[in-house]
């Protein structure tokens, strides 16, 4: 792990993705070991699977920054 933290995000709606909404989800708390920098679109996962990446070891864990996009293509 490379400086882990914690970031708080706000998710994008389908209508921000596809349309261009202004319109975002509530804000969530995200464990990032993968260095997310302010403004970065990141793929997220959330419940059971956030903990996965530290199996078997059990950990309180709702939210994993999972991957750095790049791009979305709908």
């Amino acid at each position: 792990m490379r400086n882990p933290r914690f970031l708080v995000v706000v998710p994008m709606t389908r209508e921000a993705i596809t349309e261009g909404s202004s319109r975002r989800g509530e804000e969530l708390v995200v464990f990032d070991e993968l260095g997310a920098g302010r403004g970065e679109l990141i793929g997220i996962s959330e419940g059971g699977e956030a903990a996965n990446p530290f199996g078997p070891k059990k950990v309180p864990i709702d939210a994993y920054c999972a991957c750095l996009l790049d791009q979305i293509n709908v």
